[in-house]
């Protein structure tokens, strides 16, 4: 037996009795023990990682009660043969090789129906937070975020009494709960007011678009965007259509005319268009709706942030207009919880509803139930309208920072959105590239999204960019774009 297989680490995360217990079981399931030796001595495994020895007497023994080791009389701690055998410890390389040459064997490329992996999608850094200057969009201040609240939730979620709400299959259903919650606090803030069969729980907002591309677009479906537009959902229907029309966006969203006569869904962003942050006003939503009557069209409305509005009086969603259910919302929770817990929200029809329940089904059964449940008591609780005011409050104030800043440093762009939201849609100087201005912004701390990814056809160079707010301190905007802005003119061509 090696001592020098075994290693811990201190820190606030993870106890020493998890540490012991994880590199012991990683050990034994790598082959890297046998049943044959016996394992150090409580004592000795103490002084060699420097722990107590209750520590390791407590690690050996939840693996003991958990059948990895066996206790023979006078002789010590053994690893059990059984679950070594079980485990398969010593043939996983040899079935790695066995399927790296079958698969070398293979053509694949002609297999596919689709080619998700040949678009061109999003890309941002997973390590954001490490830069100083992450004007970055979607991701969440963990500052801001009622830790603790939530914790309780998931603690009361996870407990004895709902064991059964989030252990079950469920099937296709939600957790009624949430359901209530949705339908009671947070669709009636857009003016929506629905039943419980026409609302459904999905994996986030990019679950919802995938189950509606997949049931309502076809083939021969003519399908209106936004331009520029999202692109995460021009890619969803790219995979069911060739047929994307790509419709302008003004001063006031997507231009009504007759490009949308022939189109039979349009998806809009009405509330806060994506990605130049432009609010539809009243005027124009009913024209949609009733270019929508007058040509049997069907609307996916995607209110990404309907919580983040903290500017003026929100506009009643398109959602809350309609009189024919031929509009589609699409909601989630990121913006304001958090991205990571893919938790979104479906209103539509009775009859889509029941379709996408089934639909989802053979997808993924359901969102997983211990989220569910916690963020319905999260909402029930009152914590998430408590996080809402105190986002409002500090998104505000980056907003006017970051308005301020973006007139200064960059006058080309002449407005701020007057909705709110997370980020703003800013011009770079005549002659500059986006792509090229991210890539050197990055090389100085500075992460921006460029903004020809949101064109079907963008121009060459793309001056747009986006400069997100919801996730960099305030004190660091204005410096931010200050050298942001010398980067960019520096690249500027007289």
């Amino acid at each position: 037996m090696r001592d020098t297989l075994f290693h811990i680490q201190k820190t606030d995360f993870t106890s020493l009795q998890a540490q012991i217990r994880q590199t012991l079981v990683s050990a034994i399931l790598d082959g890297q023990l046998d049943d044959k030796d016996p394992l150090p001595s409580t004592r000795k495994m103490a002084k060699v990682l420097g722990v107590s020895r209750n520590t390791v007497v407590l690690a050996y023994q939840s693996l003991l009660d958990d059948g990895y080791l066996v206790s023979r009389e006078r002789s010590g701690y053994y690893v059990n043969g059984q679950v070594v055998k079980t485990a398969g410890v010593g043939t996983q390389a040899k079935a790695s090789d066995d399927q790296t040459s079958a698969s070398s064997q293979l053509e694949w490329t002609s297999r596919f129906r689709v080619r998700p992996s040949t678009q061109e999608n999003i890309s941002k850094p997973l390590d954001w937070q490490t830069y100083p200057y992450p004007f970055i969009y979607g991701q969440v201040d963990h500052e801001l975020f009622p830790i603790s609240e939530w914790r309780d939730c998931s603690r009361q979620a996870l407990g004895k009494r709902w064991f059964g709400a989030w252990t079950n299959d469920i099937w296709e259903t939600d957790d009624p709960l949430l359901v209530e919650q949705i339908r009671r606090r947070l669709l009636p803030r857009r003016g929506i007011g629905v039943s419980d069969d026409q609302i459904m729980i999905t994996l986030g907002a990019q679950n919802a678009l995938y189950i509606l591309a997949s049931l309502l677009v076809s083939p021969s479906t003519q399908v209106a965007m936004e331009e520029p537009g999202y692109t995460d959902v021009k890619n969803i229907f790219m995979l069911k259509t060739g047929l994307i029309k790509s419709i302008p966006v003004d001063q006031h969203g997507m231009v009504v005319d007759k490009r949308l006569n022939d189109c039979d869904i349009a998806f809009v962003t009405p509330s806060h268009q994506f990605p130049t942050t432009v609010t539809m006003p009243l005027e124009r939503r009913m024209e949609l709706l009733a270019k929508a009557k007058a040509k049997d069209m069907l609307i996916i409305e995607d209110d990404y942030e309907f919580e983040t509005n903290y500017v003026n009086e929100p506009c009643p969603a398109l959602k809350s207009l309609d009189d024919e259910n031929r509009v589609i919302y699409v909601g989630s929770l990121s913006k304001t919880l958090f991205p990571g817990l893919r938790l979104g929200f479906l209103v539509g029809a009775p009859e889509l509803i029941r379709e996408a329940r089934q639909l989802r089904r053979l997808m993924v059964r359901h969102a997983p139930n211990n989220n569910q449940r916690t963020a319905a008591l999260f909402l029930s609780l009152g914590h998430h309208d408590s996080l809402i005011r105190r986002l409002h409050r500090s998104y505000r104030e980056r907003w006017e920072i970051i308005g301020e800043a973006a007139r200064k440093y960059f006058p080309d762009t002449k407005s701020v959105p007057s909705f709110g939201g997370t980020a703003i849609w800013v011009k770079a100087p005549r002659g500059v590239d986006s792509d090229e201005l991210c890539k050197l912004a990055a090389e100085q701390g500075i992460l921006i999204e460029p903004g020809r990814i949101h064109f079907a056809n963008p121009e060459v160079p793309c001056r747009w960019f986006r400069l997100g707010f919801s996730s960099i301190r305030a004190e660091k905007i204005n410096p931010g774009i200050k050298l942001l802005s010398e980067i960019a003119y520096g690249m500027a061509k007289p």
